[in-house]
């Protein structure tokens, strides 16, 4: 009988040193992902008006860089939201480029622009280099959030968590 509760005991104690270990190596993990950011391509956006803005050029801002399709049912969903949270930060140091995907049509793309009064860049990726440049961008909407220094500090896949951007572009703002 003895034996048996300082078997089951040893075994009680191996459990909680090894849950322990996991969860050093989760928090070690995700410590690490955080830390763990990496250049923004060096591409240059050409907006709908002609006009071309290269991505080093906004350094210095914190830029959000949403790629798009006006046939996609989400990011028609999420756009205003997205004119929100850019009017709301705007004045802050944000800036905002919305890339409409190669298989969007321009003319579509022209109209959903001018109907909501889009507040912010938006340029075309006819041939989906820029796409290519981000990490072979295929799914919409994808968003990545570029600090000041041009670094790609979050990569959201599918419509963001409003309340989470937010407080990662308060925090990439506020950042020196």
């Amino acid at each position: 009988m003895q034996a048996q509760v300082e078997n089951t005991a040893g075994k009680r104690l191996w459990i909680k040193v090894a849950g322990a270990a996991a969860v050093v190596a989760l928090a070690l993990a995700g410590y690490l992902s955080m830390a763990n950011t990496h250049a923004a391509p060096d591409v240059t956006f050409t907006n709908i008006k002609g006009e071309q803005v290269s991505l080093k050029s906004l350094r210095g801002k914190v830029v959000m860089v949403n790629f798009w399709a006006t046939s996609c049912t989400t990011c028609v969903a999420e756009m205003p939201q997205m004119v929100q949270t850019y009017n709301m930060y705007k004045d802050k140091g944000l800036d905002y480029v919305a890339v409409a995907m190669s298989y969007d049509p321009p003319n579509y793309v022209m109209n959903f622009v001018q109907t909501r009064s889009l507040p912010f860049q938006v340029a075309l990726d006819t041939q989906s280099k820029l796409a290519d440049s981000f990490g072979d961008v295929k799914l919409t909407p994808t968003t990545f959030v570029i600090d000041k220094q041009g670094n790609i500090i979050k990569r959201y896949v599918g419509a963001p968590k409003f309340e989470e951007l937010h407080a990662l572009l308060d925090k990439a703002l506020a950042a020196a």
